[in-house]
Order: structure tokens, then C-alpha cells, then sequence
């Protein structure tokens, strides 16, 4: 038995401390590589955190924080490693229906975070696909975006204040609930997608918006890219405000998911180059589905789009954001390489078309791009396959979705993070000083780098 294991069993007591294949076994369950961990603790207070990183900072030890185990770029690699499992700290601690504000524990998910929310007639923005794993403070570590971002922007808007343990143990309360706040600093964003690098985050104000009553979904078909963001823009002027979702889908991906296997019924006929899904969120349900119709109707009369399908209730609502969110769909001809990338909406024709270029010259037949995404946040998911998957042949197909995004502004990360997988790529979307900044204060805030190392930077 290692130190720091003897001094977290003596601290937390034998039952308490997972090792062994009991923690191989755990690490096995999780969407992503987690490796093979020293020791899994979970922890029930902030107190206990502060004790966990104490022990690992006098040991030098390795830890490496778990939420919900759903992020896609390895950020909760753990190799070696004690793992911080924030699984026990799921309470949602208080709901201010006056001051519209939800404090709950970082191990709360999503969907319990939202459900309290809506009990108390309020509404949490904040929607991914992994809302019944993904946590608050897995949410928060990432500044995880999803279905929403359009309207109310990433995590980082829906938080107030939060609380982190740092490096060596010392607990920083900052439980911040005021939405105007100037005094100094505003620290929580050092936290905020810093993975866990810069200090676990243990408590989190998170910022509620009033409850919509109203909600409009359509699918549409259009028949060229530049139509896109003229219904992007006819659609926010003519919604009143009310758009939350602009979802797009190349016709290789529309294909995919209404065809069997898959289960998804096929809304409007396959064949067009694009289909968007496009959800509003109101107040006023006869006025909304009206806004809706008008928007889609002058769209139809323009030529913007060339077909259109409105939801007539709830159950055609959930079919058609089920076609969007059936991704696995992607995975059924073989192997895959999934990415998520950013770039202006100007920039994604041709940025499409240069990554399948680069994919078909060097993979001939056995090369395939689906492509979907948030395109009214710039957010594109393409998933690559090119026949067989290795370290050599990923690396490869990196280099050709990566790299043309620098000579564009793009990023090589919309909204998962940047884990291991995209760490040798962090230089095509931030620049010299700026990695180097990220060094300073990864090095002033973890001397000894034991906050989820190499994650992010290479330590």
C-alpha cells in the first residue's frame, strides 16, 4: 500500500478508499479513457476535499477530479492517479425563487439541478445531451455549452458564484449571488473551464431565468449553405426574441438517422444538402406558434427554405430533437474519430469541404464526414472515419480537421474541453503568450502540479 493510500484510509477509513481491480473495474464504466487509478474516494463535504488535496499535496500525489464521467477529450484521465469522485455531493442545497438563484453541490446533475429549478417555477438554461450524468461541477470545469447556447449562452453566463478547493487544500468561498458585482476580482472564472487544473470547484450559485410556458419546434430543409444564416437572421428578427435552438444537419447525417437501423421517421423527405431544427422558447403559445409560421412561411416565399414540418405536439417535438440527438447512428459503419470544433458561420462551407477534400485524397472510398452542430453559436461536430482506427491514423485525421482552423480564427474546441486529446493542437487556437500565461497560473495556483496533471497544458 502506497503512502498517500495509508494516510486517505486513515483519514477516511478502509471501506472508504477504493483500490485495486475494485477501482480498475470503475474506470471502466466511463464514457472516455479514465485509465487505471491509484485510489477512487469520494468525498461527502468541502471539508473532506480539503482534507483529500492536503493529504495529496504533503504526498505529491496526483489527483484527478470525477463527475459524471461523460466528457469526450479525456479530461478525467487518471492513470496512476487518485481519483476525487464528487459522485456523494449531489444536494441541491437551496433554491432562491426571489432572487432566482439555485446553490447546489458540484456531484449534482444536470437534470436534478434543472428539476429543481422547474419545482420552483424557474428554468436552468444549461442542456446537453449527458444531462442525467453530466454534473454541475463536471459542467462548470468544462464550461460545457449544448442545445442552448444561442440565447443564454455557455455554463459560465448560468454561474454566479461557486466554491473550489485549491492545490494545498485552502477553501475558497465565494458563493456569490448578486448579478451585478464589481468588488475586485471576479475569481470564479479561473475556475470555470480550467478542467480542474487550477482547483476542484465543491459549491456553485447557478443564475435561474423565468420558466418559458411556450415551446415551438420545426424542421426545415434547405437547399443551399448561404441560405443558412439568412434564416439565422430572419429567425432571431422575427421570433421576438424567443429562438433557443438552431440546429443544423448536413444531409449525410439526416441520412444516418432516418434510415434503418436507426429508429427516427424522416420529418421531410431526404435529398436536401441541409435540415435545421429550430425551437423557440416563450410566453405565449398562440403568439409563438404564429411568429413561428410567419417566419417559416416568408422564408418558404423567399427561397431561404424549400420545405418545412412544425411539431403539433410534444410527442413530434421529442421525434425530431431524437433524430438530432442520435449520434451514435454515426458509429454504425465503423470506426469513428469525433470532433468539436468553432468557427464563423461564413467560414464553414469552405471549411467542410477542405477537411473532406483532405480525408478523400488520403483514405480514397474508405474516408466519410458526417457533420452536425450548433451552427447558430459557430459550434460544428464532425465525425470522421476512414476505415480503421489507431494512434497514428487519429493523429493524422487531427492534422486535417485541426489545422485548417488556425489560418480561420476557428477553435479546436467548441465547447468539450481540451483534456489530453487536443493538448498538442492548443497552439492552433491560442497563442504563445497566452499558452504562457496558462503556465504562470497553473504554476502559482499548483506549485507541485498534482491538479490533474497534463490536462489542458503539458506540466
Amino acid at each position: 500500500m502506497s503512502d498517500i493510500v495509508e494516510a486517505l484510509t486513515a483519514a477516511f477509513g478502509a471501506t472508504e478508499v477504493i483500490t485495486g481491480e475494485a477501482a480498475r473495474e470503475r474506470a471502466r464504466s466511463g464514457w472516455a479513457r479514465l485509465g487505471a487509478p491509484l485510489a477512487i474516494v469520494r468525498p461527502r463535504t468541502t471539508a473532506e476535499v480539503s482534507t483529500i488535496l492536503r493529504l495529496a499535496h504533503d504526498h505529491r500525489q496526483p489527483v484527478v477530479p470525477w463527475g459524471g464521467l461523460t466528457g469526450l477529450v479525456e479530461g478525467a484521465y487518471a492513470e496512476g492517479a487518485v481519483a476525487l469522485s464528487l459522485e456523494r455531493m449531489r444536494a441541491v442545497r437551496e433554491v432562491d425563487p426571489v432572487e432566482r438563484t439555485l446553490t447546489v453541490e458540484a456531484g449534482c446533475p444536470l437534470e436534478s439541478a434543472a428539476a429543481a429549478a422547474e419545482a420552483a417555477g424557474l428554468f436552468l438554461p444549461i442542456d446537453i445531451g449527458a444531462r442525467g450524468s453530466a454534473t454541475v461541477g463536471g459542467a462548470i470545469s468544462t464550461n460545457a455549452g449544448g442545445n442552448r447556447v444561442l440565447r443564454w449562452g455557455m455554463m459560465r453566463e448560468s454561474v454566479l458564484g461557486l466554491e473550489a478547493v485549491l492545490a494545498d487544500g485552502e477553501v475558497v468561498t465565494s458563493l456569490n449571488t448578486l448579478v451585478k458585482n464589481n468588488a475586485g476580482y471576479d475569481l470564479k472564472h479561473l475556475f470555470i473551464g480550467s478542467e480542474g487544473t487550477l482547483g476542484l470547484v465543491t459549491r456553485a450559485v447557478l443564475r435561474l431565468r423565468p420558466r418559458p410556458t411556450s415551446q415551438a419546434t420545426a424542421f426545415v430543409a434547405v437547399n443551399r449553405f448561404d441560405a443558412l444564416p439568412a434564416l439565422l437572421s430572419a429567425a432571431s428578427a422575427g421570433l421576438g426574441g424567443t429562438l433557443s435552438a438552431f440546429e443544423v444537419m448536413w444531409a449525410d447525417f439526416y441520412d444516418l438517422v432516418t434510415t434503418p437501423p436507426a429508429q427516427g421517421r424522416a420529418p421531410l423527405p431526404r435529398g436536401a444538402p441541409y435540415y435545421v431544427l429550430l425551437e423557440t422558447l416563450g410566453s405565449d403559445a398562440a403568439a409563438d406558434g404564429e411568429r413561428l409560421e410567419t417566419v417559416l412561411g416568408e422564408a418558404l416565399a423567399f427561397g431561404t427554405i424549400t420545405d418545412a414540418a412544425i411539431a403539433k405536439s410534444e410527442a413530434e417535438r421529442n421525434a425530431m430533437w431524437a433524430l438530432r440527438d442520435d449520434v451514435g447512428q454515426t458509429a454504425r459503419n465503423g470506426p469513428i474519430y469525433a470532433f468539436d470544433v468553432s468557427l464563423r458561420i461564413g467560414e464553414m462551407e469552405a471549411y467542410v469541404a477542405q477537411v473532406r477534400a483532405a480525408l478523400g485524397a488520403r483514405w480514397g472510398e474508405a474516408a466519410s464526414l458526417t457533420v452536425f452542430g450548433h451552427l447558430g453559436d459557430g459550434n460544428l461536430h464532425l465525425i470522421a472515419g476512414v476505415g480503421a482506427r489507431s494512434p497514428e491514423l487519429q493523429q493524422e485525421v487531427e492534422a486535417a480537421v485541426y489545422g485548417p482552423l488556425a489560418s480561420i480564427g476557428g477553435s479546436i474546441s467548441a465547447e468539450h474541453g481540451v483534456g489530453l486529446q487536443k493538448r498538442a493542437f492548443l497552439h492552433l487556437s491560442r497563442s504563445p503568450a497566452e499558452i504562457a500565461l496558462m503556465r504562470r497560473l497553473k504554476t502559482a495556483m499548483d506549485p507541485q502540479g498534482i491538479l490533474n496533471p497534463g490536462k489542458i497544458i503539458a506540466t
